[in-house]
């Protein structure tokens, strides 16, 4: 998925560069073999060349003077260019190439790093644009704990995307286009005759006008055809209904704003109704093409491997799911020229959108090959869990409102604080500050450390205790290196300039081979989709730099400057993963 421009901070990039050659010096036949470099696990190196046992199959027939795979990983150690970057080389069992990195070039990348700034790591994607649909709640519907999970990692899909310099259209699906409508605007006549000035505070709470509405709806037929026609007339474009449907999306989308502000979430509305406008002439294309279909009075697209057709008229001549996303579909890639489409949502969707990505394979809008462009992915999540086991309500059985949930978490973080007598050190405004990036990143981090496909199990105890892996212990960790820098009394942006690092103890090492496989981690958490996957890396960094500060004196020491600016290093790169994760650092606690 990387690009070929060189990036000095992807080791394992550079490290594919230099075994290309030796391959295509080893085999010079076998063109269209790709060099296999991973991070190593074992103490024979620091990263291993693996395409030995996987050439031997094809070149064994052929007139060859290799005897076995091991035979194979001598010529590919023989034939590597000499580099500054490799210290050592060794060959293990069945032909793996095993290089140890030069110490000095792995002080030397993280100095550059440290004048040049932690964007020349980003990992350079070779894809220029992408669409991200996520957090998408319900018009007139509360943001609840289940949109918790696609707002929180399509987020930090996005940032991640975004630091590799790929241009992200952040969008929210929102559903504001429907049946429900109906109900609503003839609620809001109803309760309202002077509607036009009635405000949002009139209206008051949403989820229980939406409720109040639905259950005037069940019970009383003569509403219910009036909502029906309600319907009618709004998609007809009548400019009363509009203009109702207009103040309900409003007000909802000020609840909405005010959430995303709190996470310091950015999303760009398309919902629904804007897409609507393109199903005609979608499904005329589709049409053509011959893959609609009449069947038992709706209008289908079969698709391989289900019995089940995607319908995209339904019998009463009316759209669905299936006929927005389309849509939507053919908008971003037509329109918006997105390179690949990146679906958040919960994995109880997933067979939707398999049968979906067929139906637009079957148009030739997508390639038939998954890890060919364009693309679109389905990001898929478990459920959020409450103590019981079951899915997380409140004590009355409602589902747990989001806005209290962050207030909550705010609250303990902030009781947290005050216990330990940092009201009487810091002001009110710090005080503030620091519990609300404490609570909401406790809140962020539990969900994202979390492979997304599993469910897990909100419990705020867990979340916002300062011991394991949680962000409260590793905003503590990123606190005290900021402390260990300031106690020195020196001037780091100086130091920078003038002093030099040197990796002569193995924590210290360590740490510094850890801090350069930032780039090759984010590139991982990109091309999987796992933002897991960069929550692992940073709580190993934070285990890394603990262990180096436990046996490496800092301040005080010969190797002050050289430590103070392996701590600055290891202070940049967890601020950045803070950032990628949406959470806000704190230097101080």
């Amino acid at each position: 998925m990387a690009s070929d421009q060189e990036n000095v901070g992807h080791v394992k990039q550079q490290l594919a560069k230099l075994f290309e050659t030796s391959l295509r010096a080893t085999v010079p036949e076998e063109l269209d073999v790709e060099p296999l470099v991973a991070a190593c696990t074992a103490k024979f190196g620091d990263y291993q060349c693996n395409n030995a046992m996987s050439l031997w199959p094809r070149i064994k027939g052929k007139k060859t003077e290799f005897r076995g795979p091991p035979a194979v990983g001598q010529a590919l150690m023989k034939n590597l260019p000499s580099s500054e970057m490799v210290e050592a080389c060794s060959v293990a069992g069945p032909g793996f190439v095993n290089v140890t990195l030069s110490k000095n070039w792995i002080a030397k990348i993280i100095q550059k790093m440290l004048i040049d700034g932690i964007e020349t790591w980003a990992p350079r994607l070779s894809i220029q644009r992408v669409v991200v649909d996520f957090s998408s709640p319900n018009i007139a519907k509360e943001m609840h704990v289940g949109h918790l999970r696609s707002t929180i990692i399509g987020d930090t899909l996005a940032r991640m995307l975004e630091f590799s310099n790929v241009e992200v259209l952040r969008r929210n699906h929102v559903g504001d286009w429907g049946t429900q409508f109906g109900m609503l605007i003839e609620f809001l006549f109803e309760k309202f005759p002077d509607w036009e000035s009635a405000s949002g505070t009139a209206i008051g709470d949403l989820q229980a006008f939406y409720k109040a509405s639905k259950q005037k709806f069940d019970e009383d037929p003569v509403f219910k055809e009036r909502a029906q026609k309600a319907v009618v007339r709004l998609q007809g474009g009548e400019p009363r209904y509009r203009s109702a449907w207009a103040q309900i999306c409003d007000i909802s989308r000020r609840e909405f704003d005010g959430v995303y502000q709190r996470l310091e979430v950015s999303l760009e509305e398309k919902g629904e109704s804007f897409y609507n406008p393109y199903i005609p002439g979608v499904l005329e294309k589709l049409s053509n093409l011959g893959l609609v279909e009449e069947s038992e009075g709706a209008r289908v697209i079969f698709v391989e491997g289900y019995e089940r057709p995607v319908i995209v008229v339904k019998k009463d001549g009316g759209y669905n799911y299936a006929s927005t996303d389309l849509a939507a579909l053919w908008y971003r890639l037509n329109i918006e020229k997105a390179e690949w489409i990146i679906y958040v949502t919960d994995v109880g969707q997933s067979e939707h959108f398999q049968m979906f990505f067929k139906a637009a394979k079957r148009a030739g809008w997508l390639p038939d090959d998954d890890k060919a462009y364009p693309r679109a992915s389905h990001v898929g999540f478990g459920l959020v869990l409450g103590e019981d086991g079951k899915r997380f309500r409140t004590r009355s059985t409602e589902v747990v409102r989001l806005a209290d949930l962050l207030d909550e978490a705010k609250a303990r973080s902030k009781a947290a604080l005050v216990e330990r007598g940092k009201d009487k050190e810091w002001s009110e405004e710090e005080l503030d500050k620091i519990a609300k990036a404490v609570g909401y990143g406790a809140v962020k981090y539990a969900d994202l450390k979390n492979n997304r496909t599993t469910n897990y199990t909100f419990n705020f105890d867990q979340m916002l205790n300062d011991k394991g892996n949680t962000a409260v212990y590793l905003l503590y960790a990123h606190a005290r290196i900021c402390s260990i820098i300031r106690k020195s009394g020196k001037d780091i942006e100086e130091l920078k300039k003038t002093g030099s690092i040197a990796l002569n103890h193995p924590d210290e090492r360590a740490l510094g081979l850890h801090l350069l496989q930032f780039a090759e981690t984010v590139e991982e958490a990109c091309t999987n989709l796992l933002p897991n996957v960069l929550c692992e890396y940073l709580y190993n960094l934070s285990e890394n730099f603990t262990k180096f500060y436990s046996n490496c004196q800092v301040v005080g020491s010969a190797e002050e400057t050289s430590r103070l600016l392996l701590c600055e290093a290891t202070a940049i790169v967890m601020r950045k993963c803070f950032h990628l994760l949406g959470i806000v650092p704190v230097h101080k606690l």
